[in-house]
């Protein structure tokens, strides 16, 4: 994925400044930052969830930039949400189908003239969401509604729910906020997981430095809606700027 020069402002405040970075496929990269750098609009961005005023999104070639959500979706790239985004009444292989790709019986002609078409796709569509409730080890609640899951286990559902629709690229926005260490240790291997095996390439907001540290390589760092630089995560830790950046400015 490239990103060049995306400006945003809001009420004629800048939240992105000509920002831009490129996302290698293959790889756990991190976009980190104070807050207010801008990474939470340059997520919106990129998935559409708001246009950019000016500058551009390409992925795999095709420029992406105000597309819709659905749109950029399709073109294999998905969104989490730091607050996992749900339907409290529903179960948890529920929202997994809710999820999916592709879904045919939502078609009027397709269910009243091919309803066999759209009860494979069903069976399909069931044992994609078993598989990917049991790699993400959330197979022994699947039938629990999503609202009593714990926090943590919202936070692979999340994750689940970005699987479901079979992406290439996983835009993630603090996968262990709020999370206990033990299970956000958890998080961070199944992206790992995720990432080695199925070679999925993930961009991360994170705050969690130890998490950042442990999986995520190069590490992007925005500052005042400007990407600041980008490199491993033992050459941001030591430079100035990225110091300067968030614990202000030294005498």
């Amino acid at each position: 994925m490239r990103v060049f020069n995306l400006r945003r402002s809001f009420y004629g405040v800048r939240a992105l400044s000509d920002a831009r970075f490129d996302v290698e496929q293959g790889t756990i990269t991190a976009l980190i930052g104070p807050n207010g750098a801008g990474k939470t609009t340059a997520f919106n961005c990129i998935s559409g969830v708001i246009p950019p005023e000016s500058g551009s999104v390409h992925f795999a070639g095709t420029e992406i930039t105000g597309l819709t959500p659905d749109q950029i979706n399709a073109c294999g790239v998905v969104r989490t949400f730091q607050i996992a985004r749900g339907f409290p009444t529903l179960t948890v292989l529920e929202t997994l189908l809710l999820h999916g790709d592709d879904q045919p019986g939502e078609r009027m002609l397709t269910a009243l003239f091919s309803p066999g078409q759209a009860r494979q796709r069903e069976a399909e569509l069931l044992d994609r969401a078993h598989a990917v409730a049991k790699r993400l080890k959330l197979d022994h609640v699947v039938v629990n509604l999503t609202d009593a899951l714990s926090g943590g286990q919202k936070k692979l559902l999340e994750i689940g729910r970005a699987l479901m629709a079979q992406p290439r690229m996983i835009l993630l926005d603090e996968p262990v906020a709020g999370v206990n260490p033990t299970l956000g240790g958890e998080i961070a291997e199944r992206i790992q997981q995720l990432n080695e095996e199925d070679g999925l390439t993930f961009l991360i907001v994170e705050h969690d430095m130890d998490v950042v540290a442990q999986i995520c390589d190069p590490v992007i760092v925005m500052a005042e809606g400007r990407t600041l630089m980008q490199g491993s995560f033992d050459d941001i830790a030591s430079d100035a700027r990225v110091q300067d950046a968030y614990l202000g400015k030294r005498g």
